[in-house]
C-alpha cells in the first residue's frame, strides 16, 4: 500500500505523466478486421527474456489519449499511470485503441442510441488482442487479466459472456476479469454468465453507471464486487477532482449531467485491490 500511495503522489505532481518503460505500438487485427493501434508497455528489460503475465486494458468512452493540449498523442493520467503500476510488478499491459481507427475520439457526450462503436466492437478487439498475444513468446499464455474503466468495463462483462459462442470458443482466454464501475444493466437483461472470474469495483455515488445493477449481476452470477463508499465515477483516476460533467446526456438523470472524478483515499485502495486480485490469480 505504501508504494501505490507513493505512485499516486507522484502522478499528482505530473500534469502529464511519462515514464521510462519498455513500449511499442502495434497494429492488431480485430475480430471484425478493423486495424486497431495498441500501445503495450513491458517491465524493464532484466525481464524481457521471459514469458510473463499481460493486462489487456480498455479505455472509457473518452478514449485512451489525454485531452491536454499539445499532449493528445500521450496516455491520459489514469492509463499511463495504471501502465507504470502494472508494469512495476513485472507485467505487461496492452491498450487496445478501439476509437482512433474508427474516426472517433470520445463517446462520453453522445446519447447511446447514436454512437457508431458499439459494445460489440469492442468485444471484436478483445478477441483480436487475445488472438494475438497467443502468438508471442513474452507471453505466460496461462496469465492473461482483461481490465476496463465505465463503457470499457461493459466490454469486459460483453468479452467474458458465456452466453456468445465467440467467447467460449477462443483459443486463448483471460483467467480473471476485472470491471471498473461498468454499465451492467445490459449485461442482466441478457442473462449474462461469466466464463472466467470477475470482479467488479464500483462507486457507492456513481450517477452515470449506477452500482446496484452491477450488485444485482454479482448476486446473480457469483460474482465479487468491492463497493467504493463516497466515491463517484472516474474515483481511481489519479488525478484531479470531482466535478459535473454537464456535456454526459447519458446517466442516471438523463441531459442533467453525471458527476466524475477522482477520490484520493478509495482510488488508490481500488487499484491496491486489483494488484491482490492479480498476484492471487498468478501466484
Amino acid at each position: 500500500m505504501k508504494s501505490l500511495n507513493l505512485l499516486i503522489l507522484f502522478l499528482l505532481e505530473l500534469p502529464i505523466v511519462t515514464f521510462a518503460q519498455v513500449h511499442e505500438v502495434k497494429f492488431v487485427t480485430s475480430a471484425d478486421g478493423t486495424s486497431i493501434k495498441t500501445v503495450i508497455f513491458h517491465p524493464n528489460q532484466a525481464q524481457q527474456h521471459k514469458p510473463r503475465p499481460v493486462v489487456i486494458a480498455l479505455h472509457g468512452c473518452g478514449g485512451l489519449y489525454s485531452t491536454a493540449n499539445n499532449h493528445q498523442e500521450k496516455l491520459n493520467a489514469r492509463h499511463a499511470g495504471m501502465a507504470k503500476f502494472i508494469t512495476d510488478h513485472g507485467f505487461s499491459i496492452i491498450f487496445p485503441d478501439s476509437f482512433t481507427t474508427r474516426d472517433e475520439i470520445s463517446l462520453c457526450s453522445q446519447k447511446f442510441n447514436s454512437r457508431r462503436i458499439k459494445q460489440s466492437h469492442r468485444a471484436d478487439d478483445v478477441d483480436g488482442v487475445l488472438s494475438w498475444l497467443s502468438e508471442q513468446s513474452w507471453v505466460d499464455q496461462s496469465k492473461i487479466a482483461l481490465l476496463g474503466w465505465s463503457h470499457g468495463g461493459s466490454a469486459v462483462l460483453r468479452s467474458t459472456d458465456a452466453n456468445r459462442d465467440n467467447v467460449i470458443n477462443r483459443r486463448t482466454q483471460p483467467n480473471v476479469a476485472v470491471a471498473f464501475y461498468p454499465g451492467c444493466s445490459d449485461a442482466l437483461k441478457e442473462q449474462y454468465r461469466p466464463q472466467v472470474p470477475l470482479v467488479m469495483m464500483l462507486a457507492e455515488l456513481d450517477d452515470w453507471t449506477p452500482p446496484i445493477p452491477c450488485i444485482e449481476l454479482a448476486n446473480h452470477t457469483g460474482s465479487k464486487f468491492y463497493l467504493y463508499p463516497d466515491s463517484y465515477h472516474d474515483f481511481d483516476n489519479p488525478v484531479g477532482n470531482v466535478k459535473l460533467r454537464a456535456d454526459v446526456p447519458n446517466g442516471v438523470n438523463p441531459d442533467k449531467g453525471v458527476h466524475v472524478g477522482r477520490n484520493p483515499v478509495t482510488g488508490p485502495q481500488s487499484w491496491n485491490q486489483l494488484l491482490m486480485i492479480l498476484q492471487s490469480r498468478w501466484e
